[in-house]
This record gives C-alpha cells, structure tokens and sequence, in this order.
C-alpha cells in the first residue's frame, strides 16, 4: 500500500498512463490521505473510505499513476432513483491536477457497463468553487447532456459548522458515454 504523505512529488511534466479501477479496502488509507491532500474537501474517516471501497467499489472509481493513487471519486446509486448517480467526492492529487483527471475519472466510471442503466449525474458544488463547476460542465458537454443547477442546502442547515451553501447540479439525461479502450485514459 502507497501512502500518498509518504510518496514522492509527482510532476506536472509527468505524464504516466492513468489507470481507473474500483477501489478496494486496501486503498482505505491512501484515499483517506488524498482527500486530506485536497482542501476544501470534507474529509471524512478513514472507516468511512473503507466503507466506500467495500461497499460501494462499482460506483467509485481510483485512479492510479504508476502504483500511486493521484484521484478518487465516491459516488453512489440513491434510494428510488435507479437511473441517477450522485456524486459524493471528485479529489485529485494537487499534483495531478490541470490534465482534466477529474473529468476523465467520472467519464470511466459513467462507462461501466454495470452503470449502463445510469442517464442522470447529480452532485452538490458551493457557489464559489468554479474549478468543480467548470469539470461538471465539461462532463455534461462530454455526455451530450444539460447542466441545471437549484438549492439544496443552505448554509442554515449545517447548522453551526459555518458551511457554504451547496447547489444541486444535475446533468442529463444522457446515454452511456462510450468506452474509451480498456480501463487506461
């Protein structure tokens, strides 16, 4: 297992295959370490990266530079909404980012052939993180689909953590994007 505090610098100039797999519990930590990496994200615990590579591995996707984990994307299938997949978490390694890794990451997963039943894309984005805005937009010209975007929830319902507001974006309907050969982008 490769801790990302613990490994080297990756370069701009580095342009190693990405690979995207399903994350396993073994990348529990590695993911964790990531999403600490990428501020503002909320971190969550590491349990709950664990969780998400056991249970929710098909609708996750990891991406690895050579043996490294430089992205991570947690989404998952709501309750009565079969056709949707939301968006939890896109994090990209601050040293891999400008090549479009978040982009790519949600096209690969989109491409699953167990998601082929997935037409919708929801997340929720605050107001002023445009680097987010401008990836699910590129996802949405991607997949040949609209982005709408309403309130969801408001800074009060966070009570009294001091959190932004976050608005719902959603992208679709679509059809599966296709398969860009193999799992390496």
């Amino acid at each position: 297992m490769l801790l990302i505090a613990t490994e080297p610098k990756l370069r701009r100039t580095d342009r190693g295959s990405v690979e995207f797999i399903p994350p396993t519990i073994e990348h529990g930590a590695d993911i964790h370490a990531l999403i600490r990496a990428c501020r503002p994200l909320d971190v969550n615990s590491t349990y709950a990266y664990l969780l998400l590579a056991h249970h929710f591995a098909e609708t996750c996707v990891l991406a690895l530079e050579e043996g490294r984990v430089v992205g991570f994307v947690s989404a998952y299938v709501p309750p009565r909404q079969n056709d949707t997949l939301f968006v939890w978490q896109v994090a990209v390694h601050p040293d891999a980012r400008g090549r479009g890794l978040g982009r790519r990451m949600l096209l690969a997963l989109l491409a699953r052939e167990s998601l082929s039943h997935i037409t919708r894309l929801e997340t929720t984005v605050s107001p002023g993180n445009e680097a987010s805005r401008a990836m699910f937009r590129a996802v949405a010209r991607a997949v040949g689909a609209s982005l709408e975007e309403r309130t969801f929830f408001t800074p009060e319902m966070f009570g009294s953590e001091g959190h932004d507001e976050e608005r719902l974006l959603v992208i679709g309907p679509f059809k599966k994007p296709a398969e860009k050969g193999g799992t390496t982008i």
